[in-house]
């Protein structure tokens, strides 16, 4: 699993071609050398949603880590950037997150799994229901047998 929390996501490419490799120099089969991401998350009803529900939370959140690690503060800008085409964040409605969660498996070289970093804004429980099924109906079924 590769924790992809800002950036993009292409940029962890050397780290997952150097495991494949190391797998494949050890004799372990293709079938074996799994790739996964893990990466916030939210999906709702449009992209316009998604992004206002999850905003305020995960800026705290991120803003509250980068006191101790010497990152700026989260503003919005920042957050859309990092929901753009090319950022790490998986936040929208479920066609556009299926579209990225694809991005994403190509620039790394394909991956077989994905989990959602969904609590990371602190969202109440019936609002994070609603988005896991979400995921569960409308994003999931896009990968099942491709």
């Amino acid at each position: 699993m590769v924790a992809i929390i800002g950036g993009e996501p292409g940029r962890f490419r050397p780290l997952i071609d150097v495991y494949r490799e190391t797998g494949r120099r050890h004799t372990y089969s293709e079938d074996r050398l799994k790739v996964g991401v893990h990466a916030p998350g939210y999906v709702a009803r449009s992209t316009q949603e998604a992004a206002d529900i999850f905003s305020p939370g995960f800026a705290r959140a991120v803003t509250d880590v980068g006191k101790e690690r010497g990152w700026p503060a989260m503003t919005r800008a920042a957050f859309d950037a990092q929901r753009g085409p090319h950022g790490a964040l998986l936040i929208g409605s479920s066609d556009e997150v299926v579209e990225k969660i694809s991005r994403h498996s190509e620039a790394l070289g394909g991956i077989s799994r994905i989990s959602f970093q969904i609590n990371a804004a602190s969202l109440p429980h019936a609002t994070l229901m609603k988005a896991i099924e979400m995921i569960g109906t409308r994003v999931a079924p896009s990968f099942h047998g491709a």
